[in-house]
């Protein structure tokens, strides 16, 4: 684009971007196989901050988060500032966790409360949710895909969480939780089931749809709670679901949620899977949450499920958010086990390479299954270095995935826009998606919530974002006064 004969206005957006979805990895194969190994190339990662190098143009990019509106800037500028202060975090946690909490009194009812829903749709909502009604949902989506993303993950924000600390579960009529079984028509399903309908309404082809199953009450989380499969009710729901998302070019994530549900949403997750995701194509894709130490197993056997009856298995791989209300020994020790964890599958999806499935050389390999790949990540690292393994395997005419990248709504924006700002040979840019939910003020809680405990938990992270975000700030008002004055 040419240089702007007139200086914009603060607010002003930077030049659009187009973008698509990647899915991310750099791995170290140990950690998952012992056969032979492709020796990882030294893929040189820019410093947070820095802008990617253009691959077709010798005019630096602009700064990433230059795409963000100013009153946007301004507002993650806050959200972070809070985040990286623990005297700030701490009692806002404390706070946030108390509203979760069901049967709360007039005053402290965040959709009853007016001065106190306000506050919070000023500063956490609009930070991390799409809107509380479908004309407001409908806005904020498109605003997102103006900045130059592909697209969103769009999700209704009602779910159930179960705390293993104290034993308790906060979501949509928990108080009837323990009658729920063996019923055959549940409000709570039905209710779920329509704004579920309601929400693939709200997206575009190519989007994706996020499912939190356990917003659909106690009926499904108690079967879930036993690694059962939900009601009938349910399960018709779904197939509703799916085929409306069929009908309209959406894809479907189901999102892993507690673990004391997990085991039931992986397998109907699974069932969707065997029956949706045909022809090399993912409708459905599943969950795999790296920080957990069984994840290898699970995702094993699912792959091998995958190989043996043809179908495609949608992979979407994530760090994983319920530290705070599930059990610490489930998850790896470390944080660097963490990343491992998350790198050795994404780069060994991307080589086709994952155990036995794929190994070249072994006397027990398998072929590779048909495999769509999804990363969802904050880490720029591991995406930037995906990106790169992934686009030089298709120069290389080597075997690969289709891969796509997704960032949550309200966080790590300079790396969406540091990916969006990639180009390939072609001048295309990976597909970049955020990830937003909307619902009500009191369904969005508990997903608020823990986006912000995810920023307390990852504090290097939320502390370089800070940083590009206050020098973003700074540049603008440097530029802006600068102009003012000649």
């Amino acid at each position: 684009m040419a240089p702007l004969s007139r200086p914009l206005p603060l607010w002003t957006l930077k030049p659009g971007y187009t973008a698509y979805y990647v899915i991310s990895g750099a791995t170290s194969r140990r950690f998952i196989s012992n056969s032979k190994s492709t020796a990882t190339p030294d893929i040189p990662i820019p410093q947070q901050g820095a802008s990617v190098a253009p691959t077709a143009h010798n005019n630096a990019p602009p700064p990433a988060l230059s795409a963000l509106p100013f009153p946007m800037l301004l507002r993650s500028l806050f959200i972070n500032t809070v985040s990286s202060h623990p005297l700030l975090l701490s009692p806002t946690l404390r706070a946030l966790k108390f509203l979760c909490k069901p049967g709360r009194t007039w005053i402290f009812d965040v959709d009853r409360n007016p001065l106190l829903h306000a506050i919070l749709k000023a500063t956490f909502y609009r930070q991390f949710c799409a809107g509380e009604s479908p004309s407001e949902t409908r806005a904020v989506v498109q605003s997102l895909k103006d900045l130059g993303l592909r697209g969103v993950i769009l999700t209704y924000a009602k779910e159930t969480v179960f705390d293993v600390h104290d034993k308790a579960v906060s979501g949509p009529d928990t108080e009837n939780l323990v009658s729920g079984d063996n019923i055959t028509s549940c409000p709570s399903i039905s209710a779920w089931r329509e704004g579920t309908l309601k929400t693939i309404d709200l997206v575009d082809e190519g989007d994706y749809l996020a499912l939190k199953l356990t917003g659909a009450g106690p009926a499904v989380t108690n079967a879930f709670s036993k690694g059962d499969l939900p009601p009938t009710q349910m399960l018709t729901a779904l197939r509703d679901i799916c085929t409306k998302c069929q009908e309209k070019g959406v894809r479907i994530i189901v999102d892993a949620e507690s673990q004391n549900f997990q085991r039931g949403i992986a397998r109907v997750t699974l069932d969707l899977m065997r029956t949706y995701n045909r022809n090399g194509s993912a409708l459905v894709y599943n969950t795999y949450q790296a920080y957990l130490k069984a994840m290898p197993i699970t995702l094993k056997a699912h792959l091998e499920a995958a190989s043996q009856e043809g179908f495609t298995l949608g992979l979407k791989l994530v760090r994983g958010a319920y530290l705070a209300t599930d059990e610490r020994s489930l998850f790896h020790d470390t944080k660097e086990d963490t990343d491992r964890a998350y790198d050795t599958i994404a780069q060994g999806a991307l080589r086709q390479e994952l155990w036995e499935y794929g190994a070249q050389g072994s006397s027990h390999g398998k072929q590779f299954p048909s495999v769509n790949l999804f990363l969802a990540s904050h880490n720029r690292k591991s995406l930037l270095a995906a990106r790169q393994l992934h686009q030089q395997r298709l120069r290389e005419q080597l075997p690969t995935v289709p891969v796509g990248f997704g960032q949550l709504h309200g966080m790590a924006d300079e790396v969406s826009f540091s990916l969006v700002q990639l180009k390939d040979e072609a001048g295309s840019s990976p597909d970049v998606y955020k990830c937003s939910s909307w619902g009500s003020m009191s369904e969005c809680l508990a997903y608020m919530t823990r986006r912000a405990i995810e920023n307390r938990d990852a504090a290097g992270r939320t502390k370089d974002e800070y940083a590009a975000l206050k020098v973003e700030v700074r540049r603008r008002l440097l530029r802006f006064f600068s102009l003012s004055s000649n």
